[in-house]
Parts: structure tokens; sequence; C-alpha cells
């Protein structure tokens, strides 16, 4: 009877233990799981709910502090200065969709009644063709600057913004012969560009040309960008078609159809010219081959405030007519070179008369450029403006005169 006795307690201990074990398990889930925040603390302070062990988040993979060390700087050498530049600059360019009307001649429509009179190549045949280029807000009040080319013979005109917005632009004024533009939009507090100084440029420093090219083709009105260096500077092209490009920057940024009126920029976010044409050395290749130049932003801003102010570039005028020099011509002037250019002319009371010049003075510098021929001067007027002092080295009867010649505005005769 004591064995019998005895087993009994021992089967009560067993399973009082198991009972205890397995009440201590699953209460602990419990407590974790319902118990506040300060009962599992003071119950299960070795264990807390937020530690891996007991939490069903997955934890976070921590990685090494060399490999962090790397990641930070790779994200650092990102962010670079054409990385700030472009942020900066890009909401401000705009693209430009312009409608022109074009005359063409189509050996393939006839109409007897006019051609019987008049033969089929005098009647003029028009048709709308659309064209695209860039430009970038100058002023809040939405005033853009672009390139003339590309609102030339405009019926109508839009500029788009990166941020979707479209507005109806219209042509405030142009100077033909410097290639610029500018368009006014109804816009308001538009973000506006930053101006640098293109005669602070520097050979081989970053260039970043931004533009719209094939902007209907990719229906995106955010700007592309494309960068290099700055080629050279200075680069000057005879006239073609009345136009005069003088002083301009050459780049190595792409520029492709598209990107005309767009901005140059440096490292520094600002605006140093405006992309304008492109050479590829044959007339059937279109794309760049790298060598692009640019419009000097110090010209464009006073031909920019010009024709907001006025409305157009007023034509200056000197009064003074010119011609190259000859042997028979320098000779006669007591002369022995044939540099420079020869006063064969002075209108009464013109800014040449009231600077001092003279029939038979040899004009050798203005400004600071060197004067060889005629061609010289041919571009020289699209750094100045009227009102503006030009300083001129003249030779007179062998003698240096130095004469300032103030530029007043053209009026035709009446």
């Amino acid at each position: 009877m004591l064995h019998r006795a005895e087993g009994k307690a021992v089967l009560y201990f067993i399973f009082l233990t198991a009972g205890i074990t397995l009440g201590l398990i699953f209460g602990g889930k419990v407590v974790q799981q319902y118990a506040p925040q300060w009962l599992i603390e003071r119950l299960l302070p070795e264990r807390s709910v937020d530690s891996p062990e007991t939490s069903a988040a997955p934890s976070k993979v921590t990685a090494p502090p060399a490999q962090r060390q790397t990641d930070d700087a790779l994200t650092a050498s990102r962010s670079n200065a054409i990385v700030a530049s472009t942020q900066a600059v890009a909401p401000c360019v705009v693209g430009v969709v312009v409608t022109q009307i074009q005359m063409v001649r189509s050996p393939y429509y006839s109409n007897d009644f006019f051609d019987f009179f008049f033969g089929p190549d005098m009647q003029p045949r028009y048709r709308q063709v659309e064209s695209i280029g860039s430009g970038f807000v100058i002023r809040s009040d939405g005033m853009v600057l672009t390139n003339f080319h590309v609102v030339q013979n405009a019926a109508q005109l839009y500029v788009n913004f990166s941020d979707g917005r479209r507005f109806e632009g219209r042509i405030v004024g142009f100077d033909e012969r410097a290639d610029l533009a500018v368009i006014a939009v109804k816009g308001e507090k538009l973000p506006t560009v930053r101006f640098g100084d293109a005669e602070h440029a520097m050979i081989g420093e970053w260039a970043i040309a931004i533009g719209n090219p094939f902007l209907n083709f990719i229906n995106d009105a955010h700007p592309t960008v494309t960068v290099g260096v700055v080629s050279a500077l200075d680069r000057n092209f005879a006239p073609s078609e009345g136009v005069y490009y003088q002083g301009m920057i050459q780049t190595d940024a792409a520029i492709n159809p598209g990107n005309s009126g767009g901005p140059l920029v440096n490292a520094l976010g600002e605006v140093i010219g405006i992309n304008t044409f492109i050479y590829t050395g044959s007339n059937n290749a279109k794309g760049s081959i790298g060598i692009g130049f640019a419009i000097p932003i110090n010209r464009a801003r006073r031909v920019a405030e010009e024709i907001i102010t006025y409305g157009k570039r007023r034509q200056v005028w000197t009064g003074i007519s010119v011609q190259d020099l000859n042997r028979a011509v320098a000779l006669a002037l007591g002369y022995e070179g044939l540099d420079g250019v020869a006063v064969v002319g002075v209108q009464p009371g013109s800014p040449g008369a009231r600077a001092g010049l003279r029939t038979g003075d040899i004009i050798r510098r203005m400004g600071n450029r060197t004067i060889v021929s005629h061609l010289d001067i041919d571009g020289f007027f699209l750094d100045y403006f009227v009102g503006d002092t030009i300083r001129m080295g003249v030779l007179r009867k062998g003698k240096k005169v130095d004469v300032a010649l103030t530029l007043s505005e053209y009026r035709a005769r009446e």
C-alpha cells in the first residue's frame, strides 16, 4: 500500500512539473503578446518585445562600416557640380514650338487658268511647317531669350515648360544680324537663369548644353543635357545671309536640332552662351560631331535689354565711310602699310564729325580689335549700342591720334 502511494506521488510530481513548465512557456508568450509593456519589463526583464528574438518584424541588416563609407563616397561623387548646375538651370529652359508659313513650288500641282497667264512657276503656294527650338527664361514676368532663326517667319508659337505648363508666346522683337530674339509669355514668378560672364570663360572648363532636341519626337518637355568643355573662344565667321557670328564660344558638348536657343552653362550654374549652330563638315551630315558654337551671353543680355525696352535693336550710326587700303591709296596718304581702313567720307553733324574724324584718316584699331580690313568692322558693332563710346586708334598724316566716337541712333532722312 505504501509503494502505491509513493508511485502516485511521483506521478503527481511529474504532472505538476510538466504543468508548471508548460505554463511558464505559454504564459510567457501570452504575456509578451497581450500584457502592457511595463508588466513585460517587470516579469521578463532580460527579454524585450522589441528584441530581434521576440519581434515578428524582420531585422535590418547593417552594412559593415567600410561598405558604408564607400557608398557615402560614391553618393557624394554622383552629386557633383554638373548635377547641381543642371538642377539649377533646367527648370528655366523651355521648348519652343513654332508654326511657320513657307512658300513652296510643287511640280505636281497646277492651275490651268493661272498657269495660262502667269506660268506654273509664278504662282505662290504655301504650307504650314512646324519646327522646334529652345529658349530660357531671363525675367520672371515671362521674357524668354532664344535665337532669331528659331522664331523666324513664325505664324504661331508655343512655349513648353518642363513642369507641363504650355503658354502661347508672342515675339517682342529680334535682332536678325545677331541671331537673337525675345519671346513673351503670360507667366508669373517664373524661374530665371543666373547669368555668367563670357569674358571670364576658360578654354578647357566644363560646358553644359541644355535644350529640347526632338521635342515633338519624344513628346517630353524635360530638357536634355549634354556635357563637354569650352573648346575655343572668340571664333569669328564670315557673314552669312546678313547674320554675323563674331566672338563665338566653341564647345564639344553635343548640340543637335532643337538645341538652338538653349543655354550653354558653366560648372557654377551660370549661363555663358546661347547654343546656336554646329559644324558637321558636310551638307548631308546633320548630327553633332563635337563642333558647336554659342553666342556669348554678354552680347545676348544687352540685345535682350534693348529689345525689351525699345521693341527692337536700334541701329547705330557713325556717319563715316571707309574703304580698304591698296598700295596706291596708302602711298597717297603717306602710309607704308596695308593694314587698316581709310576714311573716305564724314557726314557733317554725324558722330564721326563730332569725334573729329577727317577724310584721309587711317583707322587701325577700334576698341580692343585690330582693324585690317572692312571685314573686321562689319561684325564689330554687334557688341556696341546706341550711346556707347568707342576708343579708336587713328593714323593721321603719319601721326597717331586717339579718337573717342560716341554712337547715335540712325534715323533715315525724310
